[in-house]
């Protein structure tokens, strides 16, 4: 029965039982992480070769190139090989940079600060204000660049169907010349796990913007991480942005870190040949090359785009079940009482569980006390502040399947309890 419609007596009665539950949780001091998305021991293991798999004499790339040496400021030819079929671009529109997206993004923002990106008229810096579009939910580490760097953000909605509210990014991006970027995970997004549409594609490529330096941060960190036989494909957004006349739109990132190691892998931008030119300007003031050893080894264990795929597969073995685990749990405890709805998706890292309106902080502490350690409520909107307090995020991948159960039955304790509270207290007025 719709917990909503309970009326006060009953309300108190399941409180009861609730809460002599959560002690008895609480009793088993717990520690489950699910605060961040990362890959568990089993799926690390899946790599370990990369450990050994160049030998003493295993140096050379195709082309002749010492990969001990200095050089090569874009990335080995076979490797750059590699990552242009991973991200559906040409070689000369690729640049392998060092071991991070994360990275790769916040120093791409931080050169458009500096010195403006490839078409800007002035640096950034020079701006009275700069502002960044951001879907919402989203990536919490997007809006804590923008933080770092006082851009003023401003939420977009993220719709139903995975897109960004396009008629409201049109609108702003029309008007306002100081909004020079937009963020988005747009394959098995962060949290929602949802994928862009190819009619978003379009229309993000297409769209008049007053900042002709207006950057499109599109972060396929997700590009091959399935978690079902039925693999999501999106539109390629630079070719959509060289389509409609705005070659320079897009930059389009991907990383190996949720592949072979994570914090040990290999980042890769894809964009037109014109900011490939303008960011490896810069980035020869910075360095003489990446890593070409790590590039030599993921070439020497990937081999090519099949191999990455055949890899990610055994991923999936792993990653499929604890997804499983949490819709099944949930289901189980919530199904019927109109208190929360959860995502099910087809690949990513995370799972967007929305309870009721002002709920999501009080859910998050409990179930922190009670040993189920959460990202922080709000954490995916900008500036940390959730408008309906009642998003959550979860990140099955480092726990355990049994971990995993015993945490989303206490999870869902939590957000029956907090649901009672707020219920309870609507009927009382």
């Amino acid at each position: 029965m719709p917990l909503p419609d309970v009326d006060l007596n009953s309300l108190a009665a399941s409180a009861t039982k609730l809460k002599k539950q959560y002690r008895d949780f609480q009793a088993q001091q717990l520690k489950l992480d699910m605060t961040r998305g990362k890959p568990c021991a089993e799926q690390l293991d899946l790599a370990n070769p990369l450990l050994s798999i160049l030998d003493q004499s295993d140096y050379l790339d195709a082309s002749g190139v010492d990969c001990r040496n200095y050089g090569v400021l874009d990335g080995i030819s076979e490797a750059k090989t590699l990552f242009a079929d991973y991200l559906q671009v040409s070689t000369d529109e690729l640049f392998i940079g060092g071991n991070s997206s994360l990275g790769l993004m916040h120093d791409l923002v931080a050169r458009c600060i500096s010195h403006g990106a490839a078409d800007s008229e002035q640096p950034w810096a020079k701006l009275e204000k700069i502002k960044f579009l951001c879907p919402a939910p989203g990536y919490d580490r997007h809006f804590a660049i923008c933080q770092h760097f006082s851009i003023e953000m401003i939420s977009v909605a993220l719709l139903e169907n995975g897109d960004p509210d396009m008629e409201h990014i049109e609108r702003l991006v029309a008007s306002d010349a100081s909004i020079k970027g937009l963020w988005f995970v747009p394959k098995y997004g962060n949290p929602s796990g949802l994928s862009v549409s190819d009619q978003a594609v379009d229309r993000l490529a297409k769209m008049p913007c007053a900042a002709a330096d207006f950057r499109i941060f599109w972060d396929n960190a997700y590009n091959v991480h399935h978690l079902t036989p039925q693999h999501v494909e999106i539109k390629n957004l630079l070719r959509a942005c060289q389509q409609a006349g705005n070659d320079n739109r897009a930059f389009v990132i991907g990383s190996t870190s949720k592949i072979s190691f994570a914090g040990a892998g290999i980042a890769a931008l894809g964009a037109s040949r014109d900011n490939i030119n303008w960011l490896c300007q810069h980035v020869a003031i910075q360095t003489i090359g990446s890593d070409k050893i790590n590039q030599l080894r993921h070439l020497r264990f990937f081999k090519n785009l099949q191999g990455i795929k055949d890899h990610m597969l055994k991923h999936s073995e792993i990653l499929a079940p604890k997804f499983q685990t949490v819709d099944r749990v949930l289901n189980a405890q919530l199904s019927g009482k109109h208190l929360a709805q959860w995502s099910k998706p087809k690949g990513g890292y995370f799972i967007n569980l929305d309870v009721l309106d002002n709920c999501a902080t009080k859910v998050v502490a409990m179930a922190r006390d009670a040993g189920v350690v959460l990202t922080a409520a709000g954490a995916t909107f900008p500036y940390g502040k959730d408008p309906r307090d009642r998003n959550i995020r979860i990140a099955p991948s480092l726990p355990s399947v049994e971990q995993i159960e015993l945490a989303m039955q206490i999870l869902s304790v939590c957000i029956e309890l907090v649901s009672i509270e707020v219920l309870s207290d609507k009927q009382k007025t």
